[in-house]
């Protein structure tokens, strides 16, 4: 296939087809340069050069009543993490602050468990009003599910954007989890963006689905029309129930990330959980497909660090992004 062809098209306003979101994942490795620059193509119509730093909040640790499979903060899981309850507005205030410190654009803070108590949905509000008043930064939330009305008062606080991440397709979603289901995950994104928030939504690759479901997971993505899109390259944890999947390759996790930009090409791609271990050295390769990454570690699990981050993109040629507004 011919894959500057296809970018021409998509920067024509065509979408991306289903047979084609497949064929870029099962092209041959030698496409992948080929693959890479046509993503690169509609990444810089639309976003230039620009990298989006973000830096995530673990503000409630463990304990989850949900029994995902890859995650180690799972009623399932026996990881060796850190578990600690609701964090105070003024813890969260001071890592908004770091958060600033080295450039981030969003600062998202995140809990365990399937819905916010009124004691979470109290200290992050509180923390977001401060947040939003004092600093340039923005917010991003992912707090579980939620109620009409919770999507109201986080907006109402100064949060712009709700993250619920699908995690695979719809077929494959019971394989990973059974306490809840994918149309409850869809059901939250829905209301979040109806409260006004921006949806940062995404999944993981991974975890033993086809490319079929790689491809209906980028394909739900654009039905959804989510400004946001985090794709977590697994690495399986010890502990939890899927801790001896194979890892993946670094040239098929690039591929994945050539096809949700085609497939998405207005949405912030994000390298998500994974980039370090995964992609290893490829990693700039990566940011001619997505315009954002992660930075100082992720949820229970530490990063490259900051300063390895902007040396990479820099010497990829990128530069960071500002906060807007």
């Amino acid at each position: 296939m011919n894959w500057n062809a296809l970018a021409d098209n998509v920067l024509a306003g065509q979408q991306v087809s289903r047979a084609e979101a497949l064929a870029m994942l099962g092209a041959p490795d030698d496409d992948l340069l080929a693959l890479l620059d046509a993503a690169f193509r509609i990444r810089r119509n639309h976003f230039g050069r620009k990298v989006n730093l973000h830096v995530i909040r673990n503000a409630q640790s463990g304990n989850c009543s949900e029994d995902c499979s890859f995650c180690s903060q799972s009623a399932r899981s026996q990881a060796e993490i850190e578990r600690y309850a609701m964090e105070s507005a003024d813890a969260l205030i001071v890592g908004a602050q770091e958060a600033a410190e080295v450039g981030a654009v969003k600062y998202c803070m995140v809990t365990s468990g399937r819905r916010p108590s009124e004691q979470v949905l109290t200290a992050v509000c509180a923390a977001a009003g401060r947040i939003s008043g004092d600093m340039k930064i923005k917010l991003c939330v992912s707090l579980g599910s939620l109620t009409d009305e919770q999507a109201r008062r986080l907006k109402a606080a100064g949060v712009t954007r709700y993250n619920h991440n699908l995690e695979t397709s719809r077929r494959f979603f019971p394989q990973i989890c059974s306490t809840h289901t994918w149309d409850e995950r869809v059901a939250t994104v829905r209301r979040a963006r109806a409260a006004g928030l921006e949806a940062c939504c995404g999944g993981i690759i991974g975890m033993g689905e086809t490319l079929e479901d790689r491809v209906d997971l980028a394909l739900a993505l654009r039905d959804l029309e989510v400004e946001a899109i985090p794709v977590n390259l697994f690495n399986p944890r010890a502990g939890t129930p899927l801790a001896g999947r194979p890892v993946l390759g670094a040239i098929e996790a690039l591929k994945v990330l050539a096809m949700f930009r085609l497939v998405n090409p207005r949405a912030e791609l994000r390298a998500a959980g994974g980039r370090e271990a995964i992609l290893g050295l490829m990693q700039p390769l990566a940011l001619y497909a997505v315009n954002s990454i992660f930075t100082q570690g992720y949820l229970t699990t530490a990063g490259q660090g900051t300063n390895r981050d902007l040396e990479m993109l820099t010497q990829a040629g990128f530069e960071m992004g500002q906060v807007e507004g």
